[in-house]
């Protein structure tokens, strides 16, 4: 196949189609302390996560435990804000409560 054209042929150039995925995801994880009550951090799982009484408790527990808990899983600026709207509700409150992101 030769790639010359003939007189009079019009090139047209091939559309590349971009690559659409489905984005990368991160981790929204709470991190234990000895200062934060555990029912400030249940009312942070109902009001940031929409978590129901029950698994917002069994969450916290596990954080409790285990020194660590992940609340849920997002797109990285839905975690981001996440994070952000956790820490700055703590300050607000007094608490010392650290929450961060993680790459899944």
């Amino acid at each position: 196949m030769s790639t010359e054209h003939l007189p009079g042929q019009v090139l047209a150039p091939e559309v590349a189609l971009p690559s659409l995925g489905e984005p990368p995801l991160y981790q929204v994880v709470l991190l234990n302390d000895d200062f934060t009550p555990m029912e400030f951090v249940v009312e942070i799982l109902e009001k940031f996560f929409h978590l129901g009484r029950l698994q917002a408790t069994q969450i916290m527990l596990h954080v409790h435990t285990r020194g660590k808990g992940i609340c849920g899983v997002f797109p990285y600026e839905i975690a981001e804000t996440k994070v952000f709207q956790i820490r700055d509700f703590a300050r607000q409150h007094e608490h010392p409560l650290m929450c961060t992101l993680e790459a899944v």
